[in-house]
């Protein structure tokens, strides 16, 4: 695609677009039934997605080894290029045992539907323990990162791959926006600068304060809520969804504001994810990325700030996007607004945050989260949610 003078470039210089053209497509469908064919689960499929529209430039495939290794011990391709996250097709060894190097191999959705074709380049095992530790920083089979990483099989398949066609996401059809699109979009609003932000949380006061700030400062804000495999006890995408169009009706300006889904899934590996997630938002055209408390992160595993002070690991031309770095927001009601501690001269007793923990036990017992923490109309549809899916369970 033409970029706008002054739009940033993807990851890598160049947007990736592995999309099967109707002759590749017609090809691989003939030879469907004699290729050896391999179930994707939930991550792998979205894995599949992103690669092949472009949202994790320059990757055109499933790592090799060298690529593995780089990006697991530096946080580096083997290019150099900073990555932070391992991006692999692993199976057991009596998958992997007939698979031939140089042939290609059928790939099926989780519905065992045919999705797209892996050209098998390499063949490699890896240590599981390293990988936790290293992406991780934990071993605890208890984080769900790490849990994954140790039920996957021991052999990874590497090698370009296609996707046979893009089709419209099932729930969010209106809001998949795919990089070369949002790149499109940003230049016919004329953005030059615009903020993205990470959420796998519905909105609260918090959120939308931190987002506020950082659309002072930019053209435009790129509202990215994650839509690909997360925790069983996260809040539902379509809820989430819903509450972030709430948003949009009645308190972000619409012509500042651009809302779509990542179809990618989360790891939960917190400092790492940060400079992933950022990543991502660069290829669908941000120049720069909101990062805030634990972003990425799950229990206890890292510190409160470790997502930004990763960042200072990298110069910044390695990473190509502004991390904007914001402290956690609350409700001061000395003085009667959304601060930060960097800003408010409040007693912790004067602040109002809660977790996502409470808030969830608060909305099951039939209580709204204060105004002070989540606007009410989002807090009426998260009960409302709320209501209706405990009924039924």
């Amino acid at each position: 695609m033409t970029l706008h003078k002054n739009a940033i470039a993807p990851h890598g210089g160049c947007l990736i677009n592995r999309l099967a053209t109707a002759d590749q497509n017609a090809l691989f469908l003939d030879k469907a039934a004699t290729m050896p064919r391999l179930g994707l689960d939930e991550r792998a499929f979205s894995d599949l997605v992103m690669i092949a529209i472009g949202g994790f430039s320059p990757l055109d495939g499933f790592m090799g080894k060298a690529d593995y290794d780089g990006v697991v011990a530096h946080m580096r391709l083997a290019s150099g290029l900073a990555w932070s996250i391992p991006i692999t097709l692993s199976v057991s060894a009596a998958v992997a045992a007939p698979l031939q190097e140089g042939t290609w191999i059928r790939l099926d959705d989780p519905n065992g539907r045919f999705v797209g074709v892996l050209e098998l380049r390499e063949k490699y095992s890896y240590d599981k323990g390293r990988e936790a530790l290293q992406v991780y920083r934990t071993e605890d089979p208890n984080h769900p990162g790490v849990q994954v990483v140790y039920d996957q099989g021991p052999v990874n398949l590497a090698g370009p791959i296609w996707l046979l066609q893009r089709d419209p996401h099932p729930q969010f059809p209106r809001y998949q926006i795919d990089p070369a699109r949002s790149r499109q979009l940003f230049q016919e609003r004329g953005w030059q600068t615009v903020v993205g932000f990470q959420t796998r949380n519905p909105i609260h006061r918090a959120h939308e304060y931190i987002q506020k700030c950082a659309l002072e400062t930019v053209d435009g804000l790129f509202l990215h809520p994650l839509v690909g495999a997360t925790k069983a006890d996260d809040i539902p995408a379509d809820v989430r969804m819903r509450c972030y169009e709430i948003m949009l009706e009645h308190y972000f300006p619409p012509e500042r504001v651009m809302l779509a889904i990542n179809p990618s899934a989360m790891r939960y590996a917190g400092p790492r994810e940060a400079i992933f997630h950022a990543l991502i938002r660069k290829n669908y055209g941000c120049t720069h990325f909101i990062v805030g408390r634990d972003h990425a992160g799950v229990g206890d595993y890292y510190g409160t700030y470790d997502a930004q002070y990763i960042f200072d690991e990298f110069e910044p031309a390695d990473l190509g996007i502004i991390p904007m770095k914001f402290e956690h927001a609350f409700y001061c009601t000395r003085t009667g607004g959304m601060a930060t501690s960097k800003t408010s001269p409040s007693l912790k007793e004067e602040r109002i945050h809660l977790s996502g923990t409470k808030v969830r036990d608060m909305l099951r017992r039939g209580e709204l989260p204060p105004p002070e923490f989540s606007r009410p109309e989002v807090a009426s549809e998260l009960a409302r949610v709320m209501r209706v899916r405990d009924a039924l369970s």
